[in-house]
């Protein structure tokens, strides 16, 4: 029981990133119907400007955070500028074939800059650790769970009480009726984009944190991982998003636990299977039928 409440208790630090950068896929699908594939890769930049203002400037943990998520919010916005907006009527396969195009854009330009070497990551959080009789809870597992229920309710507080948070559903409902309404659907997909990169950006420093390594191909995986954590949630639901990240969380830390930690990503996509042959919809997804 011991074992399984420590898996336990990593897997819901861990899953809290995936969580972090599960709610970016799911606030951009809900809006515009798109499967950003760059996202992961946003969530590699947001771990390097968070390595390179603790190295660089010796600021803390707090500062650095926020500033990688204004980066990858910055980040976001002209991605989705550049590489999205001309292509917002065309057929979704030319959308999907742009995402996957800047995903690679992205983890190359940064491999130009910064080498491809794998980089240790500052140490920014005390090494003190609670234990509760034989369950270990160290202060970066606290951090990490803190930040991402911080940033989770803050989201929620923007996405339901705030009039960009109300113009963020009507545009996710139906663009052209939110347009003839007054609404700036250019500048709400925008904030869309920001939003969802600056919590990629703060997934990046905590996994940095996390795993104490980073490199340019870091995101590829984790985003696929928070993909499949958004599909399980129900992608375009924010609180499927939440759960979906913490139930993968889990199952990879209970796979590494009990079985082989080298099979951890396939029961991931394994699970991402069975959950489309059972609920394709997902956990908190509603379905919808398209006329044609």
């Amino acid at each position: 029981m011991d074992q399984f409440l420590q898996q336990l208790v990593n897997g819901i630090s861990l899953g809290s990133i995936y969580a972090l950068v599960a709610l970016g896929y799911t606030m951009i699908y809900g809006i515009i119907k798109l499967i950003n594939f760059a996202h992961g890769d946003v969530y590699m930049i947001g771990a390097y400007v968070g390595f390179a203002v603790t190295t660089y400037t010796s600021m803390g943990f707090i500062p650095a955070l926020i500033i990688s998520m204004a980066a990858c919010a910055v980040l976001g916005m002209a991605v989705e500028k550049i590489a999205y907006k001309p292509l917002r009527n065309s057929a979704r396969i030319a959308v999907l074939i742009t995402a996957i195009g800047m995903s690679l854009l992205l983890e190359y330009v940064m491999m130009y800059f910064v080498g491809a070497e794998v980089r240790s990551y500052p140490k920014l959080l005390s090494d003190a650790a609670l234990r509760l009789g034989n369950i270990i809870i160290n202060m970066q597992q606290i951090y990490i769970i803190l930040t991402a229920v911080v940033l989770m309710i803050i989201l929620q507080f923007v996405v339901m009480k705030t009039k960009v948070g109300k113009a963020m559903r009507a545009v996710s409902a139906d663009q052209d009726a939110a347009q003839l309404m007054g609404i700036k659907v250019n500048s709400t997909i925008s904030f869309t984009f920001a939003i969802g990169s600056a919590l990629a950006g703060a997934g990046g420093v905590l996994v940095g944190i996390y795993y104490n390594s980073i490199d340019p191909l870091m995101g590829m995986m984790p985003g696929l991982k928070a993909f499949v954590a958004a599909v399980f949630g129900g992608i375009g639901s924010i609180p499927g998003a939440m759960i979906g990240g913490l139930s993968i969380g889990v199952l990879e830390t209970l796979v590494s636990g009990y079985g082989n930690s080298m099979y951890r990503d396939a029961a991931v996509f394994a699970f991402l299977i069975i959950i489309l042959i059972l609920k394709p919809s997902g956990l908190l997804g509603k379905n919808s039928k398209e006329k044609v």
